[in-house]
């Protein structure tokens, strides 16, 4: 988290580095393809007329199918994008319990909404309210029409009104940065090398013992490749997310002037935002995700403490 002076350089600097890391995931399909093409080959022995069974051969047989294959795995990835913009929210209402809600349904979360919307001109996305008792909010969608903000029942229940709005505003702050559209991409593409890779441990692919044999060098290094596309792709959605809440936190004091109010939020948020049926991909776009890897690797957010520390540094806030 910088300095206040320097949120808006951050913002453009996090974003070009956004656009690069999702730049990269699209990249790596190709890499997925060209893996998965070594173990199909490697498993059945199958090779092109003349080429002879080594491992060389089947690296450049795998490389030519890349010619073809490549553009047809793009095409296949954008289509998954696509069918991720028409059903999103459908999927994510059903694995959350949320609901659309109104000012008629929710005056008090409405009014804060629309109150920080109307104050700095920002169009105001859906609201949504998800029954369950964890602490916590996120936002989705991938483009203007389709940006919602859903607040579980349990935050409702547990902040007062100028920690809800400090909430708010930084889910307003991702949906402002283009965070949320950024981060949903990547967890849509980051799932396709899950699913590959997931396939790949429960088939158990095998050289086939036909006339040509197959060739084990050829399905492990496949098999590697696979498994590193994998690893890759989760290390950039945490790179992603982990740097965007800072500079979400940072916006919500500029929507608020409360870095207070953030700041008991997070405190009352902290060890309690469990969302129990979201899947990782929901809880990366929370305001805090207690999920975490090992030595937190893997973890998609800093630490309550560090960005506490952060606001009390960098935006005059009070460490209670």
């Amino acid at each position: 988290m910088l300095p206040a002076y320097g949120l808006y350089t951050h913002v453009r600097r996090n974003e070009l580095r956004s656009r690069v890391l999702v730049g990269i995931l699209f990249g790596l399909v190709l890499v997925l393809v060209y893996g998965i093409d070594l173990v199909v080959r490697g498993a059945s022995g199958n090779l092109p007329r003349g080429m002879r069974p080594e491992l060389s051969s089947y690296l450049s047989a795998a490389a030519q199918d890349l010619v073809w294959l490549g553009p047809l795995s793009f095409v296949a990835a954008f289509l998954w994008l696509w069918i991720a913009y028409r059903v999103h929210q459908a999927i994510i209402d059903r694995t959350v319990g949320s609901a659309a809600v109104g000012p008629a349904e929710a005056p008090r979360l409405y009014r804060l909404l629309e109150n920080l919307c109307i104050s700095r001109g920002i169009p105001m996305p859906a609201l949504r309210i998800a029954e369950d008792p964890a602490l916590n909010a996120f936002a989705t969608g991938l483009n203007p029409g389709q940006y919602a903000v859903t607040v579980t029942t349990g935050l409702l229940e547990a902040l007062d009104d100028r920690e809800i709005e400090a909430v708010l505003a930084h889910e307003l702050t991702h949906i402002r940065n283009d965070d949320v559209r950024t981060m949903m991409i990547a967890v849509v593409i980051a799932g396709i090398f899950a699913f590959v890779a997931e396939l790949l441990l429960r088939g158990g692919y095998r050289p086939s013992g036909n006339r040509k044999g197959g060739s084990v060098p050829a399905v492990l290094i496949g098999a590697l490749l696979i498994g590193l596309v994998w690893f890759l792709s989760q290390l950039i959605r945490f790179a992603l997310s982990r740097t965007r809440e800072y500079v979400a936190d940072a916006g919500a004091v500029e929507l608020t002037k409360n870095p207070d109010a953030m700041i008991t939020a997070l405190l009352k948020i902290s060890g309690r935002g469990e969302l129990a049926g979201a899947p990782s991909g929901v809880m990366e776009l929370c305001v805090d995700n207690p999920r975490s890897g090992i030595a937190d690797l893997f973890a998609t957010h800093p630490s309550i403490d560090d960005r506490i520390a952060a606001l009390t540094r960098y935006a005059a806030g009070r460490a209670l």
